[in-house]
């Protein structure tokens, strides 16, 4: 088992794993003031498309975190990155917000509803049955169809929203079609977090919350893997249920802080 001390370079989770919700949680706040001070290479990993890395920055500064833009990678800007090195026409018809149209203009890609290549499907809270009904007819005609990330819903203080994975549940339903999903736990968002901090799978660590997503992906792509109990894991018992196990499990990042 890897020394966290030894590792050059984090992936961490953000939503119960640094903030729940608007809140800071125990230790987050330590962990990233230690990262930066030993100068440690980190990204904070979120499956969430619907917003910016800046966004996602002013968001974590009104928690107490302070956690630069160039220090976020989303589900988007992997889909992105994913597509960059697709061939075929860089063109796209999407359904989602500005945290994904933003990062696909970055690579080059057109939004079109004329012919597209792909069909590219994020988080989004304005959804119509007319976007549906034309990404449904895309796909039919032989666009590729993109998921961001699976997630079937998104939690808020009111209670669940429909997330991307329902959208595309739907659209799959109706074309008999699956997307290909680049987010979490597809080990390939993990591995373009990597390329952009030049870090490698045998120096890196990631911290997570979530067996089926956060864990698994990380175990798949050979990273040092650790589990805290303060999101959707909240007991080791809970861990007993899967069939792999994370290199570590903490009560939270503030048992890792005094490790580093």
């Amino acid at each position: 088992m890897r020394n966290p001390a030894e590792l050059e370079c984090w992936l961490t989770d953000m939503d119960g794993v640094l903030v729940h919700e608007e809140d800071p949680l125990p230790g987050a706040a330590e962990l990233i003031e230690a990262w930066q001070a030993k100068g440690r290479r980190f990204l904070v990993l979120t499956n969430n498309s619907l917003f910016t890395p800046r966004d996602l920055s002013a968001r974590l500064c009104k928690s107490g975190l302070s956690i630069p833009e160039e220090n976020i990678w989303t589900s988007a800007m992997a889909t992105a990155a994913f597509l960059d090195n697709q061939s075929g026409e860089k063109t796209a018809f999407v359904i989602g917000e500005v945290g994904l149209t933003t990062a696909l203009h970055d690579t080059g890609f057109i939004l079109t509803e004329t012919d597209p290549d792909f069909v590219i499907v994020g988080e989004t809270r304005n959804y119509s049955f007319e976007a549906l009904t034309k990404a449904i007819r895309f796909i039919d005609k032989g666009a590729r169809f993109i998921l961001t990330n699976p997630d079937p819903t998104g939690p808020t203080k009111e209670g669940p929203l429909p997330g991307a994975g329902a959208l595309a549940a739907m659209i799959t339903a109706a074309t008999s079609r699956k997307p290909y999903v680049v987010g979490k736990p597809n080990p390939v968002m993990f591995r373009y977090a990597l390329n952009r901090i030049h870090a490698h799978s045998e120096t890196t660590g990631m911290i997570g919350d979530t067996m089926a997503t956060d864990i698994v992906a990380g175990m798949e792509a050979g990273l040092h893997t650790i589990l805290v109990l303060t999101g959707s894991t909240t007991s080791r018992e809970q861990v007993d249920t899967y069939p792999y196990r994370p290199s570590r499990v903490l009560n939270g990042v503030k048992d890792l802080v005094p490790l580093l």
